[in-house]
């Protein structure tokens, strides 16, 4: 248990499935209340009441992380409700494989305004808010594409080594001000943008297998807990080994 976490504020983007849910209930596990975030209002709401079932304060807002006034009228709600944002975890995003030369401009666009805009959005009005209340933590999910290149994954690509440029950045920016800024960069979790999982994309992975997303999960948790104090502007890599070398 990290008990600093216990009554803490998190506010959650993409909370409707896959690793947003996963973290949701993993804080919620800690006693952290919940501000779920998420476009799809059935799977949203329904992280909310999961949560509420752990004996946690829950609510739930549905936003399109890429727009401007849905991203500020989500952080006004969970200021209204909770006070304060004490945990922001900017984790909606989209995947539309395409080659560099095959890839179309709505594609393309479409992307960045979710993936890289979307967590410049949430950043900015999560900061503005930690600076108020005298500081907070930030982790944005990025991926082993914003570290490495992947064949078929141009425009995500470029999102996600846009969103540790971002995390950095912000890092530096406002460390003075008690915010710590961090990513995690997952290697291939098993979500439903995977789908039937095959023994060469387990092989890809030097530990034998894809990751679940429980396991992004708690390296959020930690990354957003005083046992990680000391740790910010970092990019932290979950991915079975896959990008440390050749398999």
């Amino acid at each position: 248990m990290y008990e600093d976490l216990k009554g803490k504020v998190v506010f959650i983007t993409g909370a409707g499935s896959g690793i947003g849910k996963s973290t949701a209930l993993s804080f919620a596990q800690q006693g952290a209340n919940i501000f779920v975030v998420d476009i799809n209002e059935t799977e949203g709401k329904r992280t909310k009441e999961q949560c509420e079932a752990l004996g946690v304060e829950s609510a739930f807002i549905k936003a399109d992380v890429s727009s401007g006034s849905e991203v500020e009228e989500a952080v006004r709600t969970c200021l209204h409700i909770f006070h304060r944002i004490d945990i922001g975890v900017n984790n909606a995003g989209i995947c539309i494989g395409g080659l560099t030369a095959k890839s179309s401009e709505e594609d393309f666009d479409k992307i960045i305004s979710v993936n890289l805009k979307g967590t410049w959005l949430c950043m900015k009005h999560q900061i503005q808010a930690m600076t108020l209340q005298g500081g907070g933590v930030i982790t944005n999910t990025s991926s082993i594409a914003g570290l490495i290149g992947l064949k078929h994954h141009a425009a995500y690509g470029a999102s996600k080594h846009g969103i540790i440029g971002l995390t950095k950045t912000a890092a530096v920016e406002y460390a003075s001000k008690g915010i710590r800024v961090n990513a995690v960069c997952p290697g291939t979790i098993h979500t439903d943008w995977v789908g039937r999982v095959t023994a060469k994309l387990n092989k890809a992975h030097p530990i034998g297998r894809i990751g679940m997303p429980e396991e992004v999960a708690e390296a959020i948790v930690w990354l957003s807990s005083e046992k990680s104090s000391f740790v910010t502007g970092q990019s932290l890599v979950v991915d079975g080994g896959r990008i440390s070398g050749e398999n």
